[in-house]
């Protein structure tokens, strides 16, 4: 029995990690194409078939690849252990010569900040929320860690790129979703489970993790400063339940939750693609795809979810062979304790 639950672990965390850079390459040549556009190339069903050999992913993959090092490297989940990790693996990813894949601006402006070696709550762009917060924290939610330092992982890794309070919201929540369906919850389940997090930790102001960062945009008091990002969380999530009370028209589900590109409607979007789509997966990946905003984020989170909920099977097999960085995606697919 137990060696059966640990396998089933595994199976979900490759499915998840695995899935992200499956949605991530679905999604990347249509993210600058309209709806019209996508269905012209692919058909009604969208893209459905993984293209290339190695299939190629975007930054999105790539700086998820990075959280998930530094934390695979960290002695200790601490923030004094994993900032430092952090910021080595996000500036060795700015320099890449493979960082030609239509990189975010937010963290490339973030990251030539920490290059300089400021502080990072000096360094994150404090006014954005961009979906690179949230496109990246998969791996946060495959540890074997409490609550409280899942959200504090999760929100350190936003803010050293993105310091507005929505981006460090939504990316607690992509984390937390992760663990959810790691563990055994229905993707249905996910909008009321999401939604009563984001209410119980409004207030909740993590300065062990974040240090000051309430200050940079004038904040008038730490509690303050993060409602903002649960309210906006909240207000994204209330969209979603909306839209999934009413008919599946098929079309575009940025129209209901928002295109993508700031992290709560990436978060909002990609949980409506799964839900709509939970009995396949890579139907999942392709409406994620098929939208007029931030399709390979979308379809990224899309994937990460369902893989989190179904585990490997969920994919086609061969995938696993093709896609780019597959060797990293699988040694990191193996849960971490702190200490490893």
């Amino acid at each position: 029995m137990i060696a059966s639950v640990i396998d089933s672990s595994l199976q979900r965390a490759a499915g998840s990690l695995f899935g992200l850079a499956y949605g991530d390459a679905l999604g990347r040549p249509t993210e600058f194409l309209t709806v019209a556009e996508i269905v012209d190339r692919y058909g009604p069903a969208g893209p459905r078939e993984l293209s290339g050999d190695p299939v190629l992913v975007t930054d999105d993959t790539q700086m998820a690849l990075a959280v998930g090092w530094a934390l695979h490297d960290a002695p200790a989940w601490t923030p004094e252990a994993v900032e430092p990790l952090l910021r080595r693996r996000f500036l060795d990813w700015a320099v890449s010569p493979d960082n030609n894949r239509a990189p975010g601006m937010t963290c490339l402006r973030a990251c030539a900040e920490l290059g300089r070696g400021l502080r990072w709550q000096e360094a994150t762009v404090a006014g954005s929320k961009g979906c690179g917060a949230n496109m990246r924290v998969t791996p946060v939610g495959l540890l074997d860690v409490d609550l409280d330092t899942l959200a504090g992982l999760a929100q350190l890794q936003a803010g050293l790129t993105h310091g507005h309070p929505t981006g460090l919201a939504a990316s607690e929540l992509t984390a937390y979703a992760v663990r959810l369906l790691r563990e055994g919850a229905a993707l249905a389940e996910l909008p009321g489970l999401l939604t009563d997090r984001a209410r119980e930790q409004r207030r909740t102001y993590r300065a062990d993790w974040l240090g000051d960062l309430w200050q940079r945009p004038g904040g008038q008091s730490p509690a303050d400063f993060i409602a903002r990002g649960w309210d906006e969380c909240r207000s994204a999530l209330d969209r979603l339940t909306a839209a999934l009370a009413r008919p599946d028209d098929g079309g575009d589900p940025c129209r209901h939750t928002g295109d993508g590109w700031v992290a709560e409607e990436a978060l909002a979007t990609a949980l409506y693609c799964a839900i709509r789509h939970a009995d396949d997966p890579v139907g999942a990946l392709a409406r994620g795809a098929t939208t007029a905003g931030d399709s390979d984020s979308i379809a990224a989170l899309a994937g990460a979810f369902v893989g989190a909920a179904a585990g490997m099977p969920a994919w086609p097999a061969d995938w696993a062979t093709r896609i780019e960085y597959a060797d990293q995606l699988a040694a990191l697919a193996t849960p971490q304790r702190s200490g490893d």
